[in-house]
Formats: C-alpha cells, structure tokens, sequence
C-alpha cells in the first residue's frame, strides 16, 4: 500500500519565508520566477517537489497557492493549479542531482543588464567570498537555448554547477536546502553589481578592475566546502590537515 502525500506545513512555512525574503530583494516583479523545495516520500525515489503555482508572484503569494508535483513528470499530486514552465527546468534539476534539495529562479535586474550589453558570458571576480559561497563554477545558457521548454540539455552540465544564467533571461541557483540556495542567488547577484559597479569606475579612471585570477579562483572553488562548513578555524585552505 502507497504512502499518501500529505502537505507538509513546516515545509510550506519555510516556502512562505524565503518567498518573502526573495521579494523583498528585489527580484520579484511579475508572477514569473519561482522556488522548488524537494520533500521526500517512500514511494518516490526522486521524492516531491513543493513550488508556486502559475498567476501569482512569490511576493504575493501565500500557503495556500502551493502545489506539490512529482519529479520526473509535471503531474500535481497535491492542489489543483497548473505551475509555469520554468518548472520543467527545476524538475529536472531536482532529477539529476539528488544532493540539491531546493532552486530559487528570478530575473535579476544588474544580471540581465550585465550578460545583454554585449560581456562575455563569464564570472569576473572582483570580492573573495562568491567562489566560496558557489563551490562551483557559473554555467551560462546561451539566449537562443530555452531550457525550460526543453530540458534535454541540461544532463550535460548540470553536475559541474551550482547557479545557472540564463542569458537574458534570469538565472537559477541550487541549494542542497533552500537557505543554501538562497545565500548563492545573493552571493551572486552582489557579485554581478560589483563587477558593473568596478567596471564603470575603472573605466572613468582609464584604469582596468582588480579581478582575481583564474587559479586563485579554482583553490577557492577546491576548498569551498571548508571554508563555508569549517570543522576547524585554521589551516582550512591546506590539502593536508594535520589531525
């Protein structure tokens, strides 16, 4: 006999919370953009994906305009509204990397601005913090690829990466929770206003802005792990820790 799928309320309160918090940063401006929270059930090996309904915006929304579907399909198997398409992209996520548990996808406003005025789709770092927080490289989708109508690229490099840009489009970040996903889609976004921010003063200047190496970067992405989940205060950027 099949376990039932009940809401859970401590799941849908946290859901309302960093729905608020996502809002209340500026992110939310139309009822596109979303947050996916994986729960899991003893029936489902991929488990059940708690999200938004279509027609409603994660700032107005509140406990009662969430929908729990299955992973692998878009079946609802809680409430009765229909999700946006972007949920398609977030399932399959959630499908592929069973060590993320949550994404938060918006249309940052400095983000579109930055990868549509003709930069290159990389990620300049000026601070010391976003490699750290990300733990893994940023993968850009080029404008002309809509990965949420289609989802068959996204096999091919979801494994390298915790936050997707969608070029003019928005982005997507993955937490293995959803405090997780969050401090990556802030960490990030900072990041993309200090790189137009440094640009722009650079440029007044005639100087060129201080970004930080490729190898450096790569350490930081390499002991990423220890510096954001210590279990020590010293030596935490050192291959060999003495016991």
């Amino acid at each position: 006999m099949s376990a039932p799928i009940v809401f859970d309320p401590a799941i849908g309160r946290q859901f309302i919370r960093y729905a608020h918090l996502v809002a209340a940063r500026g992110y939310v401006h139309n009822t596109l953009g979303n947050i996916v929270m994986r729960a899991p059930h003893p029936d489902r090996p991929h488990g059940l994906a708690y999200t938004k309904h279509a027609e409603i915006s994660l700032e107005e929304m509140d406990a009662g305009n969430i929908v729990i579907t299955d992973v692998p399909s878009s079946t609802i198997v809680w409430g009765e509204r229909m999700t946006s398409i972007g949920h398609n992209l977030s399932r399959e996520i959630l499908r592929l990397r069973p060590d993320i548990n949550a994404t938060i996808h918006v249309h940052d406003d400095a983000t579109l601005a930055l990868y549509s005025s003709g930069t290159l789709p990389e990620f300049k770092v000026l601070s010391l913090d976003p490699p750290f927080v990300l733990g893994k490289p940023v993968h850009f989708v080029p404008a002309h690829v809509d990965v949420e109508a289609d989802v068959s690229s996204v096999a091919g490099f979801i494994a390298n990466t915790n936050l997707v840009v969608l070029v003019g489009h928005g982005l997507t970040a993955l937490g293995r929770n959803i405090s997780e996903a969050y401090h990556r889609l802030n960490t990030f976004t900072a990041e993309v206003r200090r790189v137009i921010e440094g640009e722009q003063l650079a440029a007044r200047k005639g100087t060129q802005p201080a970004y930080r190496a490729e190898a450096e970067i790569e350490d930081m992405y390499r002991f990423a792990e220890r510096i954001i989940y210590p279990t020590r205060a010293d030596h935490v950027m050192h291959d060999r820790v003495a016991e």
